[in-house]
């Protein structure tokens, strides 16, 4: 059985590789399919749906939505959604106009701290990208201004004096966005938000509420037996699951797609259940009409 990977990021966001060197690298990798995943944008979809029509590889269409939950973050996937109807989002467009000021604030920061990194510089460096805290850091690093770990430690990272919170939606509007395109809403890399085992239950109970579908049981940062237990809650919640990469290219350079750090495997019968669950919802959307 092939693999797969559903969680995967493009230079359009935060990753280093091109939509279409993706497809092209994950039918390299031999991947039956994989999920472009890209932080609060779907620009990068349609590149790589054309991309894709030239090989055997499944593109799914998905984002990333950055949200909170008792001050901290949540993540929550999209997978098979309708990039079109997102693309033309009210919400999504404030959401990236919101990330847009806090980047020319952060940018003021540094200025104001002698480190000359102007929106109009970034822009033209990464043309087309989502623009994140990666990006400055990397950026400085170019400049010479710090290394990229040390542009976190000592001006962005979140105790810092240049850092910006950034303008934050709820994970329900966040599943809520995901749902009015069509699309299954997965609670990504469910362990990295440090809660125990009863909060994580009691998290995703309240997500399923809102209308969650699905939760990331595999993963590339998964320890031995992480798997079993975020399985485990997944079947007790009636969730989908999911897995996969969060495949950045050379930003993470010790995760690699589809394998992850070497040991992760997704298994292409995953894709089954989530399937007809977007037929399902399909079929629900066109008796209403």
């Amino acid at each position: 059985m092939k693999q797969i990977d559903l969680h995967v990021h493009s230079d359009v966001s935060d990753g280093t590789f091109t939509p279409k060197e993706l497809v092209l690298y994950a039918e390299k990798k031999g991947l039956a399919a994989f999920a472009l995943t890209d932080h609060d944008t779907v620009e990068g979809i349609f590149e790589a749906k054309e991309a894709a029509k030239e090989t055997e590889v499944e593109l799914i269409p998905g984002i990333e939505i950055s949200s909170e939950y008792r001050g901290g973050d949540i993540h929550i996937l999209g997978l098979y959604i309708d990039e079109e109807r997102l693309a033309v989002s009210k919400i999504l467009q404030e959401f990236v106009k919101a990330r847009e000021e806090r980047n020319e604030q952060m940018a003021e920061k540094l200025s104001a701290h002698g480190i000359l990194v102007s929106m109009e510089e970034m822009r033209a460096y990464y043309p087309g990208a989502v623009i994140t805290r990666a990006h400055f850091a990397e950026y400085m690093e170019v400049k010479g201004y710090a290394s990229f770990e040390d542009a976190f430690r000592k001006y962005i990272g979140k105790e810092c004096s240049c850092y910006v919170p950034r303008a934050v939606i709820q994970p329900r509007d966040a599943i809520e966005l995901i749902g009015s395109a069509g699309g299954i809403a997965v609670l990504a890399h469910p362990l990295l938000y440090h809660l125990d085992l009863e909060e994580l239950e009691r998290l995703v109970r309240e997500l399923k509420g809102f209308g969650l579908q699905g939760i990331e049981v595999f993963y590339s940062m998964n320890q031995e037996g992480d798997e079993n237990v975020v399985g485990s809650l997944a079947k007790r919640q009636g969730l989908l699951m999911t897995g996969g990469s969060d495949f950045h290219g050379s930003r993470k350079p010790h995760i690699d797609l589809g394998s992850g750090r070497g040991n992760l495997y997704v298994p292409e019968s995953l894709l089954k259940p989530l399937k007809e669950l977007k037929m399902a919802k399909r079929k629900v959307e066109n008796d209403g009409r």
